[in-house]
C-alpha cells in the first residue's frame, strides 16, 4: 500500500496548536507520513514562544496527498510571501485534500483555492472570507469538494479525527481519539461567541480589531481588484 503523504505548512508566528492539534491525530494514521514543511529547515517561531522544526523545505517536499495550512498572526505576512503561496498552490494541484485550520484559510484564499467555495475560519475573521471570494458557512469543520476548512485553533483536532475516519474508518479514528484521551469537558461553556457571555465577547473586541485590520490590508494588497 502506498504511503499517504500529509504536509503541514509552517511560517513565522503561526499558532502552534493549529498545527500540533491535527498533527498529533494524523501522525497516528496507519500507512501515512507527515511532513513539516517550511521555506528552510531553520526553526520556525510560533506565536507563543515555542519554535518548531521543519522536516523538509518547499524545495524538497514530496508530492502531498493532503496539505494543511495553520493560522496565526503570521498569516498576515504569509499571504504576502509569494514563495509560500506558490508552494501551497503547486501542492494543491494534485493533493486529494486541501485544508486549513483557523486563519490558515486566508493563505488558501490568497492562493485562489477557496474562491466560490464554502469555508470557515476563526470566528473573529469569518466576515473577511468574502475578500478571498469564499462564502462563510457556520461550522467547526466545513467541506466543499476536496477543500476542508476548520474553525479556530482547537477545531483542528476535530478536523484531524474526521480525516482519520474518512481515510482509515471510524474504529481507527476512535482508537486515535482514545489514545490521545480527547474527551473535552471544559470548565466553561464560553468557547463560541454564540454561547460566551456578552461581557466576555466585549472584552475581546478590541483585541481582535487591530489584527482584523492587518488581515484586511494584507488580503486587499494581494487579491486582484
Amino acid at each position: 500500500m502506498s504511503v499517504f503523504n500529509i504536509g503541514f505548512v509552517l511560517f513565522p508566528e503561526l499558532t502552534q496548536l493549529d498545527f500540533t492539534g491535527p498533527l498529533q491525530v494524523l501522525a497516528r494514521l496507519p500507512q501515512s507520513a507527515t511532513h513539516i514543511v517550511a521555506k528552510s529547515c531553520a526553526p520556525v517561531p510560533s506565536d507563543c514562544g515555542l519554535s518548531l522544526l521543519p522536516t523538509c523545505t518547499f524545495a524538497n517536499c514530496p508530492p502531498l496527498n493532503m496539505i494543511c495550512v495553520p493560522g496565526g498572526s503570521g498569516v498576515v505576512a504569509a499571504i504576502r510571501d509569494q514563495e509560500t503561496i506558490d508552494f501551497v498552490r503547486r501542492q494543491a494541484e494534485t493533493a486529494k485534500y486541501v485544508t486549513s485550520v483557523c486563519t490558515g484559510a486566508f493563505v488558501l484564499g490568497a492562493a485562489g483555492l477557496i474562491k466560490a467555495r464554502r469555508a470557515t475560519t476563526h470566528w473573529a475573521y469569518t466576515d473577511l472570507l468574502s475578500l478571498v471570494g469564499a462564502t462563510h458557512e457556520k461550522g467547526r469543520i466545513v467541506r466543499d469538494g476536496n477543500v476542508i476548512t476548520a474553525g479556530g485553533v482547537t477545531s483542528g483536532i476535530d478536523f484531524g479525527l474526521s480525516i482519520a475516519a474518512e481515510l482509515a474508518g471510524n474504529e481507527t479514528a476512535q482508537a486515535i481519539q482514545l489514545g490521545i484521551e480527547y474527551d473535552p469537558a471544559p470548565p466553561f461553556d464560553a468557547g463560541h461567541p454564540d454561547r460566551a457571555p456578552q461581557a466576555v465577547r466585549a472584552s475581546l473586541t478590541g483585541r481582535y480589531e487591530k489584527s482584523r485590520s492587518a488581515y484586511r490590508a494584507s488580503i486587499e494588497d494581494v487579491m486582484p481588484h
